[in-house]
């Protein structure tokens, strides 16, 4: 009697392929996470000190010194400012040029090439934006300056990175700039992704270009909604670049976002690595309950079931 073959199992080859980003995923990502959340519940302080110890008495030492820290909550605030300004306008900007680019009435003419063009500053590192953008604004003689005075719109220069309002729009406006055409190709696929039929019966009834818009596009995008909201509050949160390079987080703290400020207690001349892990570890849980909120109100709400 013949033995039938073994099923061939190819479960082991998935592992092997997927071994090299778990290894690379627990070096370079779960191992500093975990390490930090450690460090936070330490006096860990000084360049170079190994010899740390863990608050057994009073182990949220660092987290309360944190939290009553007015510059924290200053940099925590100018960070949601920030972010408001530019995810406001940003997703606006993006919705209008989606339903400029899928509109099935109006056909656009080189698509392609004004989706490169209004892509493009997603493709350029933040650091030599955020410099680029301090030399066009900068005092006394910068372009901006020079146009201002040249056209007559000013007698004088204007100090714009001395002033914490402008330096605020400034850099919300960078924001902005860079991530319209990154949001708004994400909205694009997941327009693009929608089952062409039921546009097709939203014509066939009547519908016009807004409540097609409003009444199916915008309901069928829901779940890329929630993924761009989500994405934009943590990058927004974590927004580093712009604040460091552009001003450093002035004048008078005015700029100054959460990053700044971790990285100015862990390396900025008083090597507080415990006050900076504590620190993370606060915007850590801040933007994952942030982030479970914006699930469930963006959730799939499905009809209740009458009698």
């Amino acid at each position: 009697m013949k033995k039938t073959p073994k099923a061939l199992s190819y479960a082991k080859y998935g592992y092997l392929f997927s071994l090299p980003f778990v290894i690379a995923y627990a070096i370079f990502s779960a191992y500093p996470t975990i390490y930090t959340a450690i460090l936070g519940f330490t006096d860990c302080k000084g360049l170079g000190n190994t010899n740390w110890h863990i608050y057994t008495e009073d182990i949220w030492r660092n987290f309360r010194t944190i939290l009553n820290n007015n510059t924290f909550k200053t940099s925590l605030s100018n960070t949601v400012v920030i972010w408001i300004m530019n995810f406001i306008p940003q997703i606006v900007l993006a919705l209008l040029l989606t339903a400029w680019f899928t509109s099935k009435r109006n056909q656009i003419k080189g698509q392609g090439f004004f989706k490169v063009v209004f892509y493009m500053p997603n493709i350029i590192t933040a650091a030599s934006v955020a410099i680029l953008f301090n030399v066009l604004f900068g005092y006394p003689k910068g372009p901006v300056n020079d146009l201002l005075v040249s056209l007559g719109l000013r007698s004088e220069a204007y100090y714009f990175t001395n002033n914490a309002t402008a330096s605020r729009w400034i850099i919300a406006f960078i924001q902005f700039w860079m991530w319209y055409g990154y949001t708004m190709i994400i909205l694009i696929s997941g327009v693009l992704g929608i089952n062409p039929e039921i546009f097709e019966a939203a014509e066939i009834d009547g519908a016009n270009d807004r409540q097609t818009f409003w009444q199916i596009t915008i309901p069928n995008i829901r779940t890329i909604l929630t993924y761009t909201l989500i994405t934009s509050m943590i990058g927004g949160l974590n927004m580093y670049d712009m604040s460091k390079m552009f001003n450093n987080g002035n004048p008078n703290n005015s700029t100054l976002t959460v990053n700044v400020f971790i990285y100015n207690q862990a390396f900025a001349g008083s090597y507080m690595y415990n006050r900076a892990a504590a620190a993370s570890m606060i915007l850590f849980v801040l933007i994952a309950i942030l982030s479970i909120v914006v699930f469930y109100l963006m959730r799939e709400r499905t009809p209740k079931k009458i009698g």
